[in-house]
């Protein structure tokens, strides 16, 4: 993840939605899997208040002072040198996030995508250059990350002893399935679980395993299940929204 900071804060103001909020950027990346390098780019001093959030959330803060003849922030050249160089030392990486909406960085995403990289960016629909959201193999727009946030998910007559853990559950599966993940396998919700909630265990929640879990959900009314035959693993068929 690759956060151009003085774009992403000017289009969220121009918004009208508050403050960057980069914890909700993040959780919404988790869904898609493990985020391997965090790394955030701007002048600090003009960001004081949401600098403590940026170190909460391990990323890496790169300073970059302002250029004295205009007073902005020549972040550009500085995030184009150093994500490619992670593109050359990291060759495992296979997706790069790009959380701007600067139109100067497109032909940095030419050339991630020419080296078979999948590029995500992220911005504010009012500001985002379109070039740049056309270059972009996926483009998310960070107001539709605030109201998807703002949804609790639907639980049914749950008690109150279970709802934490179906709670986690629940948004684990819908994560899934706005990701077009094919078959949610009982092993693949929890793997979803834990990249945001690393201290996740089904124990804490009284389930001596996790298709314990998966039953008593099942018994609750808020996902189907099918027991694939080969393997005997659970695979959630079904999310019942109501």
């Amino acid at each position: 993840m690759i956060c151009d900071l003085e774009s992403a804060a000017l289009g969220v103001s121009e918004s009208g939605v508050g403050q960057f909020d980069v914890d909700l950027v993040l959780e919404r990346l988790l869904d898609k899997g493990k985020i391997v390098v965090k790394r955030a780019y701007a002048d600090w001093d003009r960001h004081r208040e949401i600098k403590r959030s940026f170190h909460q959330a391990g990323v890496e803060l790169i300073e970059i002072p302002p250029t004295q003849h205009s007073g902005t922030s020549g972040a550009g050249i500085r995030i184009a040198v150093d994500t490619m160089e992670l593109c050359y030392s990291k060759q495992h990486l296979d997706t790069f996030v790009l959380i701007s909406g600067n139109g100067d960085l497109t032909p940095l995403v030419a050339n991630l995508e020419a080296n078979n990289k999948h590029v995500i960016g992220v911005g504010s629909s009012n500001s985002a250059s379109k070039l740049l959201i056309d270059n972009c193999d996926e483009y998310l727009f960070y107001e539709d990350l605030r109201r998807k946030a703002e949804v609790p998910p639907v639980l049914g007559d749950v008690d109150e002893s279970r709802a934490e853990a179906f709670t986690l559950l629940v948004e684990a599966i819908q994560a899934l399935m706005r990701e077009n993940q094919q078959t949610l396998w009982g092993s693949v919700v929890k793997q979803a679980i834990q990249r945001k909630h690393p201290s996740f265990s089904e124990s804490h929640h009284g389930y001596s395993t996790f298709s314990k879990m998966l039953e008593a959900a099942e018994a609750a009314g808020i996902i189907k299940l099918r027991k694939d035959q080969r393997s005997g693993s659970y695979v959630v068929t079904e999310f019942v929204q109501s």
